[in-house]
């Protein structure tokens, strides 16, 4: 993956989930660096409020979410064999909305 689309892939589901966080009236939802990418947690220094991350790796960017073993996944986007954790990997900008981003986003913002 190239690195300006690597780039404007996590600046674009930065700005989705800051979207969707606004949406529910959420106030102080933060993005903080840990583990090499940066967690999301809709609570400040709240790890118990940890609903995903964002992280770049070499190919793909992944939207890590917490619980998403618990999530709807329709179109079999979900990634992951572990007891709670799944991902969407994203090679493309276009990613985000072919795989259906902003649904995984919401119901991540909404277990918590």
């Amino acid at each position: 993956m190239d690195e300006t689309i690597k780039s404007q892939t996590i600046d674009r589901l930065k700005e989705l989930v800051v979207e969707r966080a606004q949406s529910l009236r959420l106030q102080s939802m933060t993005f903080r660096e840990m583990y090499g990418g940066l967690v999301i947690e809709l609570e400040e220094n709240n790890p118990k409020s940890r609903v995903g991350g964002i992280y770049a790796y070499k190919d793909y960017v992944s939207l890590e979410l917490a619980k998403g073993i618990t999530f709807d996944d329709p179109d079999g986007v979900l990634e992951g064999t572990g007891k709670f954790r799944r991902h969407v990997k994203l090679h493309s900008l276009s990613d985000i909305e072919d795989k259906n981003c902003q649904m995984f986003v919401d119901q991540a913002v909404q277990s918590n």
